[in-house]
């Protein structure tokens, strides 16, 4: 492992995420700031929607930027580097294992991620105030969840972006990434489909639920959700299948 090569590489991304800057925060919070006002303001504002639904809603949307922005850093330049640019090739001849390469767009996949989840919680509160009632009495474990969380979307970025071709971009979200959103449990609780149990059990095989619930669980505990336990335990087991996966698919691309 050659550590300053790592790095570099990590801050030559971390100068293009800066220079792309303002397409980032629009790509990323456009579409889950209108969700919040629209169901956080308008519905509950018009009595359609209790006042706690906004403190409901927040977590959920909290998972899908950083779900969303671990995916689209990693998968889109994945996809593009390996099938239009090539830049891939120049990487390639970094004094460095071919794993580090993929561990290294993991890694800045994870630190924006987590950098789009945060910068939502002031976002969002100033959208929904008054009424959000975040109670994070444990913040080492909503630390610890939302590591996990922004993790599993870089991991599932790399594994979708060596798997996933140029031409079919669109059908990845269309049929990945929009059922994952709307069946993850990110704008109502998991206990919600009490009244669908065949559907409920059925949804315990999407990850976003285990990171909307983890969210909801360290940040809004008062609200119903899974067991914390087994919301980590799920988290660690999606995150490794997902790096494996997308490991051998990135050597396996690299090398061929």
């Amino acid at each position: 492992m050659n550590w300053k090569a790592f790095f570099a590489m990590l801050a030559r991304d971390a100068h293009v995420a800066r220079r792309n800057l303002v397409a980032l925060l629009f790509q990323t919070f456009l579409q889950p700031l209108m969700f919040v006002f629209i169901f956080g303001r308008v519905m509950v504002g018009s009595g359609y929607m209790p006042p706690s639904y906004k403190s409901l809603l927040l977590p959920g949307i909290m998972a899908i930027c950083m779900v969303g922005t671990g995916i689209w850093a990693v998968a889109m330049p994945l996809i593009g580097e390996f099938q239009f640019t090539r830049e891939i090739e120049d990487r390639l001849l970094a004094p460095m294992d071919i794993s580090w390469l993929a561990m290294e767009k993991v890694v800045a996949g994870t630190l924006q991620a987590l950098a789009a989840g945060l910068m939502v919680i002031p976002a969002a509160w100033l959208l929904l105030r008054p009424g959000v009632g975040l109670n994070i009495h444990h913040p080492l474990l909503f630390a610890a969840v939302a590591v996990l969380v922004a993790l599993f979307s870089a991991t599932g970025g790399l594994a979708l972006g060596c798997s996933v071709q140029q031409t079919h971009i669109g059908l990845m979200f269309s049929l990945v990434v929009a059922p994952m959103i709307f069946f993850g449990c990110t704008y109502y609780p998991w206990s919600a489909l009490t009244n669908f149990p065949i559907l409920q059990k059925v949804v315990l095989v999407n990850p976003l639920v285990y990171a909307s619930e983890g969210l909801r669980g360290t940040m809004v505990p008062q609200f119903p959700h899974l067991s914390l336990l087994a919301v980590l335990a799920a988290l660690v087991f999606f995150n490794a299948l997902l790096l494996v996966t997308g490991l051998r698919k990135f050597y396996g691309k690299a090398v061929s």
